[in-house]
């Protein structure tokens, strides 16, 4: 196919970060069912949440409180309501949620959706920060998934979450599998990262040859506020170029047509991975 409508939904914080994380999970599934259903309406084929989106982002904690946020995928409630909606609307979902394997073992993960509802496997995000306010190793185990692609209804669909953007060698793995749109569902704060926010999202698009989805939060979270989500969630092609983009601090659905023969003609242009030469590339594998 020619055209491929996204969607992405940002969204602020439901409820307090005092309620239960099931309290807190229905609010925020409550909160995105009208835009699920708006971008039914609107013939969105592939959606994607932002990064552990029926929570707040916990990570500035180290509150044993929020492994009780985890579930199962895809068994667990949330994959299984959106494999329902799924359906509904004939739409793939991507869906960002903290993951249990079992008692004690964690991911961030996202399970991926076909339009027919089927469950076609997850993405565990690969690199974890361990830095000031996203102390993400108390939580989340690191994932080992050798970049899966999904072969969905409509496109051939990676993943690749928040922190993960910061590394060149997922995109291009993802890219190398088939990944002709990628999203990338975030949670990232003012100040530090806004600046490579627009920077190295576009950059992955131009050297992989396909289209990013990036999707951040919105808001403060409190009681840890470590700053403000600033949404701007995007949606760039493979020449670098931001097609539509969302707002800085609403809730907000945005729905854009992507033009996916832009993913041959670019790669057919550049040739960056004919030209590739893994086999220099040694000290890249080297375990070091």
């Amino acid at each position: 196919m020619s055209m491929l409508r996204g969607g992405l939904i940002q969204m602020s914080l439901k409820g307090s970060t005092e309620q239960s994380p099931d309290e807190i999970r229905q609010a925020m599934i409550d909160a995105h069912l009208p835009y699920i259903e708006e971008a039914g309406r609107q013939g969105v084929q592939v959606l994607c949440f932002q990064e552990v989106f029926t929570q707040p982002y916990f990570c500035p904690s180290q509150d044993r409180k929020w492994y009780d946020a985890a579930e199962e995928i895809p068994n667990g409630p949330t994959t299984q309501l959106m494999c329902e909606l799924a359906k509904k609307h004939k739409m793939v979902i991507v869906v960002p949620i903290y993951e249990q394997e079992i008692t004690g073992v964690y991911y961030n993960a996202a399970a991926v959706i076909d339009a027919d509802g089927t469950y076609l496997g997850k993405y565990r995000k690969t690199h974890i920060p361990q830095v000031a306010g996203f102390w993400e190793k108390f939580f989340f185990k690191p994932g080992v998934s050798d970049w899966p692609v999904f072969d969905t209804q409509y496109c051939k669909l990676g993943v690749y979450i928040c922190y993960d953007r910061h590394f060149p060698e997922g995109w291009r793995a993802l890219a190398l599998n088939g990944a002709e749109y990628i999203v990338n569902p975030s949670a990232t704060v003012a100040g530090l990262s806004e600046h490579l926010w627009k920077l190295e999202q576009p950059a992955s698009a131009v050297a992989n040859g396909c289209y990013i989805g990036a999707i951040n939060r919105v808001g403060r979270e409190m009681p840890w506020d470590i700053g403000e989500f600033y949404g701007q969630s995007y949606f760039v092609n493979p020449r670098g170029v931001i097609e539509k983009e969302a707002s800085r601090d609403q809730d907000e659905l945005i729905v854009h047509d992507m033009d996916m023969s832009m993913v041959r003609e670019v790669r057919n242009t550049w040739q960056f991975f004919r030209d590739r030469r893994p086999s220099t590339y040694t000290r890249l594998t080297d375990g070091n």
